[in-house]
């Protein structure tokens, strides 16, 4: 009988060891997902604004990574440390950072419930916020105060993210009445996306976007080829934010379940692109690799809110639903007047609103009446916070470069340098 008791706690100490080994690389997916939206934005930018945003989206990872140790966290999982921010700042040797996690005597004692490390959860957790973040970085581009933004990263990802993250993942209201978003169309991208919105409000267009009878004036991007890598390196980090969402691996049914996900992401991403590509075809007459590479993402989005219970099928289609509301988005916010260099309040926001109603066809646990009100009330806190925060940001630092910084491009008057100086030029 003691031989038995030995193996399995063997057993139960590998699973724990496998789940958390899992979880940490999935977290490093998503921690790679930075790089996919800097090279996505630097390319759809023009080059005299590109060192620019390359410096917003590696100091707003940072920034998030910081803020969300402090307070994030705390805020998001109360339960985990309670005691609110003062507590996590005074504890941070002793509880987030390593000596607080979990023994193998606790790991024994709770019956298979504690399955991972709990520092391995907060890396997780972390590199989540960084990409609500970075959906904002794109919106507002090329014509923003990069230390107005930074200013507006450390109140988001402190404080607006992570009460509306408590709202379904940490067991808050949400939770309980039944709404579900299970890796994130609406916490993560949705909350980006409002975020990005009330800032391109008060932002406003860029020079020369519209014209003064209504016509939109197309500002290509310096550098397609990063895009697409971007794109692609965004594709394969979504295996992690959708794979690691399943915090699980360690057994037959979660294994099988990790691998769905894996095929449901990714039958969503080429559903979406190639859905965006035919529309954009028909509508333009063209086949546009901006919206090709928009509809990916779109799919993307669309599927994060439920990977697990469509079949691979379903799965492209509410991708390729995705894929075509992106397109039809991007048109309808430039007709708004709403400028969006990157389309990130599309592909993040509409679709995130999409992929969290798609649920309810898939899922018979879903209620489209709590699908709905996590959609308001999620949208509602962060577009509204958001909103406050970047006019008290607009009154006191300002939001936007002067014209004539806007011409010559931001990275000169922010940054001091040119991101390609041997062929950068006003334009």
């Amino acid at each position: 009988m003691e031989e038995v008791s030995q193996v399995a706690a063997q057993v139960t100490e590998l699973a724990y060891a496998l789940d958390t080994f899992y979880f940490l690389v999935c977290g490093a997916l998503v921690m790679w997902m930075a790089a996919g939206f800097t090279m996505l934005e630097s390319g759809l930018v023009r080059a005299k604004n590109t060192a620019e945003i390359l410096t917003k989206n590696v100091g707003l990872y940072s920034i998030a990574c910081i803020m969300y140790m402090l307070c994030g966290y705390t805020i998001m999982y109360p339960g985990d440390y309670e005691g609110g921010v003062f507590q996590s700042i005074l504890t941070l040797g002793t509880g987030l950072l390593g000596s607080a996690d979990n023994s193998v005597e606790d790991v024994l004692a709770s019956g298979g419930d504690t399955y991972y490390s709990g520092l391995s959860d907060f890396f997780f957790q972390v590199v989540f916020v960084a990409t609500a973040m970075s959906i904002v970085s794109g919106a507002v581009a090329e014509r923003m105060k990069l230390w107005s933004f930074f200013l507006f990263a450390v109140i988001l990802t402190g404080f607006i993210y992570p009460v509306q993250g408590f709202w379904k993942w940490g067991g808050g209201w949400l939770d309980a009445g039944g709404f579900l978003d299970f890796a994130g169309s609406g916490v993560v991208h949705m909350c980006g996306a409002a975020a990005a919105l009330a800032g391109v409000l008060l932002l406003g267009p860029r020079k020369g976007k519209y014209g003064p009878q209504g016509q939109v004036n197309a500002i290509p991007g310096a550098n397609l080829p990063l895009a697409a890598l971007g794109t692609l390196i965004l594709w394969l980090g979504w295996f992690g934010f959708n794979g690691g969402s399943e915090l699980k691996v360690s057994d037959v049914g979660e294994a099988n379940a990790v691998a769905l996900i894996f095929v449901n992401t990714n039958m969503a991403a080429a559903g979406g692109l190639v859905f965006a590509l035919l529309l954009s075809r028909l509508w333009f007459g063209k086949a546009d690799l901006t919206m090709a590479l928009n509809g990916a993402l779109a799919g993307l989005v669309a599927i994060t809110a439920e990977p697990l219970t469509p079949a691979p099928i379903a799965a492209t289609l509410i991708g390729a639903v995705g894929g075509m509301l992106v397109v039809a988005s991007i048109v309808l916010l430039d007709k708004l007047r709403i400028d969006d260099p990157v389309g990130a309040i599309s592909v993040h926001g509409v679709v995130g609103i999409w992929g969290l109603i798609a649920v309810t066809f898939t899922n018979p646990d879903a209620s489209l009446l709590w699908q709905l009100i996590g959609i308001v009330s999620i949208f509602a806190w962060v577009f509204v916070m958001s909103l406050i925060a970047w006019f008290v940001i607009k009154a006191t630092l300002g939001i936007r470069v002067s014209e004539e910084e806007e011409y010559e491009g931001v990275d000169l008057s922010e940054c001091g340098l040119e991101a390609y100086p041997e062929f950068t030029k006003a334009e």
